[in-house]
């Protein structure tokens, strides 16, 4: 059977499920591929890109049908973060934060009010951003000196936070700052915060290594004002959200990883096929059909774990562990797969010509956000121990 790049584990999907990850596919290739180039050189998403992906019903996967949006799974989610990945983890990781955080703390956190007010827009044309890193509060992220402070008719919010995926795209925030900073982590509370809030600002956009295409930028809150009815949760409930929906995004950015492996090793396979050497395809070398073979099977092992703790998570079942070891595994498959992508293109694969350097530079990421590898394997070191 000769490989292709939709050869891993599909049968593992429904009929349904299948069409779907086809259809974003099919999108991401027709309507994004031509554009992967000029937004990684520019720093940011095509104009109108958005809007397609509003249009397509992916910033929607999860809100209810009676609120504007498809009444999917989570998996769904994870299928649309993986099949974007394939073509560019950039646009990627806008739809993931967007469904995988901001969604689900409002299905899971949120007033029947909130719903009903955010979810619709949320699925028509308001993309979501979380916003919980600081620069002293990263793997430690309960170190935040973001202040919220009760005033007249509801909370005055003072700091600044980093590193904020999506922010120049976002029209709505999820802010977390701490009430009472002699609490510690009881003393941190969720905020909705809108673009165009008095006192809120969307600051510098870092320039980065890889995922170009999505904005990361600082966001300056001064003297920002919230008023109650956005308040996210309970006052002091801010950590318990966080750890909840952010054990939800690891499998997210697990989805996003393993796209991102899944079109490195399409794009190794057919350069494989067509590069001769000696007077013939590099593809007949032994060699180079080995560190294919190790490339596939490796993201056949990261697709089951990105799977298996999607279903978990759908099926209501405990999913911590799982989904800090998908964090932790398929960042290292990604990886591993983009560099050994960029051997078979050889010197081609230096050049930004072809797209393995890409894949290369945006695979490294996935070790760093939402959770570093070091601090995936303390939580699952926590788990297995039973501690």
């Amino acid at each position: 059977m000769t490989l292709t790049a939709h050869s891993f584990a599909l049968t593992q999907l429904s009929e349904e499920e299948n069409l779907f990850y086809t259809t974003v596919r099919q999108f991401a290739e027709e309507k994004i591929a031509p554009l992967v180039r000029s937004m990684d050189d520019e720093q940011q998403l095509a104009p109108g890109l958005v809007e397609q992906l509003f249009e397509l019903g992916l910033m929607g996967i999860e809100i209810p049908e009676e609120l504007g949006g498809a009444g999917g799974s989570f998996f769904d989610s994870v299928l649309a973060i993986e099949a974007l990945s394939t073509v560019d983890p950039g646009v990627a990781v806008l739809v993931d934060v967007h469904n995988t955080l901001v969604v689900n703390a409002l299905l899971c956190w949120g007033t029947e009010e909130q719903r009903r007010k955010w979810l619709p827009r949320l699925a028509a044309d308001t993309a979501g951003a979380y916003a919980l890193s600081e620069a002293g509060s990263g793997s430690d992220a309960f170190a935040l000196q973001t202040r919220a402070e009760a005033v007249a008719g509801g909370y005055r919010l003072d700091g600044r936070k980093l590193w904020i995926s999506g922010a120049r795209e976002a029209g709505l925030f999820i802010v977390f700052a701490t009430l009472d900073p002699a609490a510690g982590y009881k003393g941190i509370t969720a905020f909705l915060v809108e673009k165009g809030a008095p006192g809120f600002t969307v600051g510098r956009k870092e320039d980065k290594l890889g995922i170009r295409a999505s904005s990361t930028c600082e966001l300056i809150l001064d003297g920002c004002q919230v008023p109650e009815a956005n308040l996210l949760g309970k006052p002091g409930k801010g950590y318990k959200i966080a750890m909840e929906t952010l054990n939800e995004g690891r499998i997210g950015i697990g989805a996003q990883m393993l796209g991102l492996a899944e079109g490195a090793w399409g794009h190794a396979v057919r350069y494989a096929k067509e590069r001769r050497q000696f007077g013939k395809p590099i593809a007949e070398f032994q060699a180079v059909q080995f560190a294919l073979a190790e490339m596939a099977t490796e993201i056949e092992a990261a697709k089951l774990m990105v799977y298996n703790a999607a279903r978990l998570k759908d099926a209501g079942q405990p999913f911590v562990r799982e989904a800090a070891m998908t964090k932790y595994f398929v960042p290292g498959v990604a990886e591993r797969v983009a560099s050994q992508c960029v051997e078979v293109f050889g010197g081609n694969g230096f050049v930004r010509d072809s797209p393995a350097e890409k894949y290369y530079r945006d695979a490294k990421v996935g070790a760093i956000y939402e959770g570093t590898s070091n601090m995936q394997l303390a939580t699952i070191a926590k788990q297995v121990l039973g501690r």
